[in-house]
């Protein structure tokens, strides 16, 4: 009987994500070491505080080309703490920072980051209801499992963690291709001129890219790869598969690494 398993892009089987909250003038050098590397990250931003100097925030008009390449996700409007709001005004504030952030991205923005990592249930129903498909919490796991729940999405450690280089290097090691593992950092770019550390952003990001086994992924395009995986379509002997969606879909057949191409039937 054959092996079947899930694989990411390429055949890989671990995927190295960032995330970074408020939109902040350090973002630039930030995804100036991040594309040295090779590695993507997903950008939190407040649309309702771009034009209100005390708050720092990066001018509107840059947001298409500074983020390029990177990907822009909601932390509501003006960043309050959600949990204590009503649910009206937890609608009102995350939709109307995907109204605004979209006109700058050019695309559907789906992501979300609770600000404060503030969130509740109910928090989490509205903002499904918004079209909101995964946001990120603030509790670290000190793990590279993936989420169980995409709405309470879990984050591997702080950049300022002092087991992240530790971890960073357990990541590194990982071998056995029969699982699937994610390391996922999140921070404020601006702690690092804060703590005078950016040294540390830069250290890790040389350890971790380039690495041949390693997906580099926003946090969208996480959601939006296992989401389509869900959908592939398996013979009952497990002979073949049938890949119903837009994507190139990767299986581990038997430790050989096989693409199904998007809308194609494939043999193994």
């Amino acid at each position: 009987m054959r092996r079947l398993f899930l694989a990411f892009p390429g055949g890989k089987h671990k995927v190295l994500t960032m995330s970074y909250d408020d939109g902040r003038p350090e973002d630039v050098r930030l995804i100036s070491i991040f594309k040295e590397n090779g590695i993507k990250g997903t950008f939190h931003l407040n649309s309702g505080l771009y034009d209100d100097p005390q708050y720092q925030r990066n001018p509107k008009e840059q947001i298409p080309e500074l983020y390029k390449g990177m990907e822009i996700s909601c932390h509501t409007y003006t960043h309050p703490t959600i949990a204590r709001c009503p649910s009206t005004e937890v609608v009102k504030q995350t939709l109307e920072d995907r109204i605004q952030l979209e006109k700058y991205a050019g695309y559907p923005v789906r992501g979300m980051s609770y600000p404060n990592g503030s969130f509740s249930k109910e928090v989490e129903i509205a903002m499904e209801a918004c079209g909101i498909e995964y946001s990120r919490t603030v509790r670290s796991t000190h793990s590279f499992a993936m989420p169980e729940n995409y709405m309470e999405w879990d984050p591997t450690c702080h950049h300022n963690d002092p087991k992240l280089f530790d971890l960073g290097r357990e990541f590194l090691a990982l071998h056995k291709t029969q699982y699937l593992y994610m390391m996922y950092v999140w921070g404020h770019s601006y702690e690092f001129t804060n703590n005078d550390n950016w040294d540390r952003i830069e250290e890790f990001c040389r350890m971790m890219g380039g690495q041949e086994d390693i997906w580099y992924a926003t946090n969208i395009e996480i959601v939006d790869y296992m989401k389509a995986w869900k959908q592939m379509k398996f013979s009952a002997d497990g002979t073949f598969a049938f890949n119903p969606t837009a994507y190139t879909l990767w299986i581990d057949v038997d430790r050989e690494m096989v693409p199904v191409p998007a809308g194609q039937t494939l043999h193994f």
